[in-house]
Parts: structure tokens; sequence; C-alpha cells
């Protein structure tokens, strides 16, 4: 579904101005200073002018569309730049940025269809929108003052802009960007920034492989790369090395791909393969000088046909191929934009999307408070809103991302920065259903940084856990879309509830007077019930006709079961039983159980295993070790 950005529908325009055989002016992005600044002027008289008063033969493409149609004009936008020359390598996605291209495009034939009006569209905060824009552009001395192309009569590049421009304000809200937030705009997907002088990427040859394997595998499936080397002073940027990278400017990766060494039938037997990547800088300059470089004499080692086949040409035109080891080396930051797949007929992994909207609001009750801060401010930090999800393999690999609506737009009223964004991920009882009032097992985090999105690639195990979404600091406000990506559904929904609410029936059927939270942390010398002297145990807890089953614990008679219960008790004197047991294939065996007469307060114990039944005075082999946790105030735990 596709939702017109400000109400503007580019068909009803486009019939209008074709039927009163005007050309479109656009009024919510007017050709004036407006919607150049939103502090001043600082290039001087601009001319806005259509295409055709550029040139006389204008098109959206010539000769196709490619990395090579960008130049960087007059903002310090090169994130935006490089991002467009990563999706011009993608025809599936830049079709979808440029919708119709076809219909869009300059008509000889048919000079009466074009109106002056052109639509584009973007990923923002959770739908695709399409924005609509006259082709009025701003020029001084009948140059394009921004993006523009190598061809004079080529403008897709400097229409996406304006289009995004306006999107995001006007021309000067794209001066000073991120990279990640535009290659998300492009594909709807999720931008993984990775910072290469940590983990180890500098000295270890095998985290270099791990990195590059998930590199090419981002680009083999259709994914958008960027990376820079930070600069880490005001002097820094755009500061020219020996090597002839420039510091704090964005690059698009273009090609990713394992290059075979070697000629004729040598090469094709010989398992020599070099990792490579190709970059794109937005100047459209040459610059890299070391190993790989345009002319360089390492090309001698690959085929004619091998680099044929790479595109290698001899060109000063911004693109160039370096080794991954010297990529590493060089750069300091990468940015991975993954095209999360969700379709079921895809032979690549599918993964299972939630998508939650919330808002960060100020309230002065605590208990609606829904901003509360990071984890520094302690009193308020478990106010901020709350989501459960479930991850239901032995393992599975978990991608979150939380992303904040976009500011840039308000620039002009002074309220264009980002909020410092994050956050936290807690294991919390298998069958939580309200929301946490005491900080639980911390399993994983974000950064706390002041991007448009944060993200964060996990590894889970089986198991309950709520995520926390907060700004750094408490009392501020914003709106969020939070996206929870695993294997299998992972029902995840918002935690809004602070306690089992009254209802009708609570007259009849009683209502809860206690909480409880038992959390069996494990269990040691257990029978061993297999052929290997050791057995898959598995624990359930049971309160007043509840249960709560851990996961099964392959081979081992000491298990960590680390597995929560939270139960709502209306009958004070029901003994919680703690039963375990020996997965079989055909039946389960009993391994032991206790059972706790539970009073207020906290306890941890170490209980010797029983028999069930009326054997329970017999002891069975091994100890369970557990705390329990139970309060009169439902909303304590």
């Amino acid at each position: 579904m596709v939702v017109p950005y400000e109400g503007q529908s580019f068909s009803a325009l486009k019939k209008k101005c074709q039927q009163s055989k005007t050309l479109f002016e656009d009024p919510l992005f007017p050709a004036s200073d407006q919607s150049l600044f939103y502090q001043k002027n600082q290039i001087g008289r601009v001319t806005w002018k259509r295409p055709r008063e550029l040139c006389s033969d204008p098109h959206l493409f010539v000769d196709g569309i490619s990395a090579h149609d960008l130049h960087q004009g007059q903002l310090g936008n090169c994130w935006f730049v490089a991002a467009c020359s990563s999706l011009a390598s993608r025809e599936a996605l830049w079709q979808k940025v440029i919708p119709d291209w076809k219909d869009q495009e300059w008509d000889k034939d048919k000079p009466e269809s074009y109106a002056g009006i052109f639509h584009f569209r973007f990923w923002r905060f959770g739908e695709w929108v399409d924005v609509v824009i006259d082709d009025r552009l701003p020029t001084v001395n009948d140059k394009l003052v921004y993006c523009h192309s190598n061809d004079k009569n080529e403008f897709w590049s400097a229409l996406v802009e304006k289009a995004y421009a306006k999107m995001c304000g006007c021309y000067e809200g794209l001066d000073g960007g991120n990279t990640a937030d535009a290659l998300v705009n492009f594909t709807g997907g999720v931008s993984e920034p990775m910072d290469l002088t940590e983990n180890g990427f500098k000295t270890n040859e095998e985290k270099r492989k791990e990195l590059f394997d998930r590199v090419l595998k981002v680009h083999d499936r259709g994914g958008l790369i960027s990376c820079s080397i930070r600069a880490l002073t005001a002097a820094d940027m755009e500061a020219k090395l020996s090597c002839g990278l420039v510091k704090g400017h964005a690059y698009a990766v273009t090609d990713v791909r394992k290059v075979r060494l070697g000629h004729g039938l040598l090469a094709f037997f010989k398992s020599d393969k070099l990792n490579m990547i190709r970059m794109r800088n937005p100047w459209g300059e040459k610059e890299w000088n070391g190993p790989w470089s345009d002319s360089s004499e390492e090309w001698q080692k690959v085929s004619k046909s091998e680099r044929e086949k790479m595109g290698v040409t001899v060109q000063d035109d911004g693109e160039f191929w370096m080794n991954f080891d010297d990529f590493i080396a060089n750069f300091t930051d990468i940015i991975l934009c993954r095209l999360i797949n969700t379709s079921y007929l895809s032979v690549h992994k599918t993964w299972e999307e939630a998508v939650m909207r919330g808002s960060w609001r100020r309230h002065d009750d605590p208990l609606c408070n829904r901003a509360g801060g990071c984890t520094n401010n302690k009193q308020t930090f478990l106010q901020n809103p709350q989501y459960v999800f479930d991850v239901k393999k032995p393992k599975d690999e978990v991608l979150i991302c939380l992303q904040q609506k976009d500011r840039r737009a308000t620039l002009r009223e002074g309220r264009g920065e980002n909020l410092a964004i994050g956050f936290d991920i807690h294991r919390v009882e298998l069958n939580r259903t309200y929301r946490m009032h005491v900080t639980q097992q911390k399993v994983g985090g974000s950064t706390y940084i002041n991007s448009r999105s944060v993200f964060l690639r996990i590894d889970l195990t089986e198991g309950r856990y709520v995520v926390i979404p907060t700004t750094f600091d408490p009392g501020l406000e914003g709106e969020f879309l939070l996206r929870v990506f695993t294997d299998m559904p992972s029902d995840c929904k918002e935690l809004t509830l602070h306690e089992p609410p009254h209802t009708c029936w609570s007259g009849m059927c009683g209502y809860p007077s206690l909480v409880t939270q038992v959390h069996v942390l494990q269990a040691d010398g257990l029978a061993g019930h297999d052929s290997n002297g050791a057995s898959d145990p598995y624990v359930i807890i049971r309160c007043e006709g509840q249960k709560v089953r851990s996961a099964v614990h392959k081979s081992t008679c000491s298990p960590a079961f680390n597995t929560k219960g939270l139960f709502y008790r209306k009958k004070a004197n029901r003994p919680i039983s703690i039963e375990i047991y020996n997965h079989n294939v055909l039946s389960d065996s009993f391994l032991g159980q206790v059972t706790l007469s539970v009073e207020q307060g906290r306890i941890q114990k170490t209980l010797h295993l029983k028999d069930k039944g009326n054997r329970s005075d017999n002891d069975l082999p091994g100890t369970v070790t557990l705390t329990v946790e139970t309060s009169s105030v439902l909303s304590s735990i």
C-alpha cells in the first residue's frame, strides 16, 4: 500500500494539468528560497528552470541507470548521493523508488503527455509514501546547483533528490545526514552500522573472512551497502589521505565478489580467489591509488575474461576496486542494509516480521508515564513502553530495529535534531502477560545514538523476552517504530496492563491476592535414564491449575534451566509444585519433584527431589535450586 504524501495524488494532479494544458507548479514546494534553505541563502541568486530550459532533449535516463549518473552538487549530502549510487545498481529497488518510469519519461511522440510533474516513492516510518514534485530545478548560470548527471540531458538523480528534499522540508535539510537512513528510505529494509575498528576485524583474519561472507551475502541478496572513514575533528572532514581516500565521506559499495586469480585453464583449476569489493566516490573522481586501483599492476594477475566479467574499466569515474584486507585496513565504518525477505516462496531465509508503533509520552502519574529514559534512570526506566515477544527455537537469530519519526522536516522550527534512542532486551517469565515492574535478566541491547534508527542482531535461546525502547534522557517525547524479525512468529505485542484487570466475574470467581515469581535456576545430580548415563530433562512449574514448561536440555544430569513463571494467586494456601521429567520419544519419565508453601518475601533454596503421590516421602537422586518471590502488591514484580 502506498500513501500519497500530504494528500497529493499524482494521477489526479497530472490529469488536471493535461486538461488545462498547464505545467504543474507545486504549491507545497514552491520555486523559492523556502524550498532551498531553512536558515539563510548560502548560494546567492538561484534561478529555477525546467529540464527543457536546460537542454533540448531531456530524459529521465540516458543509456539506462548507473552509479556513474550521480555527482554531488553544492550540498554536504554525499550520504544521500552514495545511497543513490547503491540504489542505481539494483533494478528491482530503483523501479520501486521511481515508479512507472517509462510513463514518466519524456516522450517526443506524445508531447501532450508532459505536464511538468513527476513522482517518487520512499519508505518512511513503516509505509511507502508517494511524493509529487514539479520539475523546476535550482540553477546558477544555467547549471544545476545540486545533484546532477554526467549527461546534461539526464535528470533522474536531480528529480529524486528534489522529491527527497521536499520530504525533508528543504534542500538544506539534506546537508549532513546518515547514509543508513537513506538506504532504509529506498528499500524498507533494516540498516546495520558496523564499526570496523572493533571486534578484531583489523587484526583477526578469521573475523575478516566471516565479515566478508556476511557482506557478500547482503550484496548477493539485493541489499545496499555504504562505507566511510571516520573524521574525528572538523578539520578532518573531507581531508584527503596519502592513499587517495577521503575522510568523513560516504562511499557507495557497488560490487562484492570473490575474484579468480590466474589465466586460462590454470585459473579455472586453481583455487586461489581474492575477496574484492568495489566502491564509488560521489564526487566522480579518481581516488584510491593503492593495490588494485585503476591501471595498477595487480590486474595482470586476473585474466581478461575475468576482468570483463567484473566490469573493470580504467577511467577517472570515481569507481575503484580494493581487496577486502585493504578495505578493512583503511575504512572505519560500513553500513549493511538488508532486504528482509518475508516471502514463503523464496529460496532464501524467510523472516517473520512484527511491526509495533509506539510513542514516548510524559505523564505525572508514574503508572501512565511512558518517557522514562535509559537504565541510568533507575526510578523511571521501567515506565517506558514494553513489548513482549517469544523465541520458539532452541536458538534463533533475532533482528531488532528501532526507528524514530524523522524530524528533518521540522528543522525550520528548530526541532530537527534526532533524539538519542536505544533499547534493552530482558529475559522474563515464560507466561508473562503484564508489564515488568522490576528489572529482570538483561540479555542484550543497542547502543544509544542520535540516529533515526538503531539496530541489533542477536542470538537468543528459546523463551520469552521484553524489549524496552527508550530515549537516553527521561522526559523526552516522540514517536517510534519497532520492528522485530524472527525465524518463527514471535507473537510480539505491547504490554499495557500492570496487573490482572477487575471484571464482572471477579466477584464470583475471586480476584488474586498474591503474585508469585518462581525462578528455577538449575538441577544437579539427576538420575541418568539414557544409555549414555545422562538424561534429557525439562521442568514444569505448576500453580493453581496453571503451568509453565521449560525447553528440553539435552544429555545432562545438571541442567541450567533458568526458567521463570509468574502466577497471580487467589488461593494462598495452595502449594506450588516443581516437577522434573526426562524427555523420551514414546513416554516421558518422572525424575522428581518438590512442593512449596510460599509466604510473602523472597527466598532462595536448594531442595532434594521427592517422589510423587503416596510415595512423596521417598528421596530421588538430585536437587533443584530455585528462588521464589511473593508479594501482596500485584504490580510489584
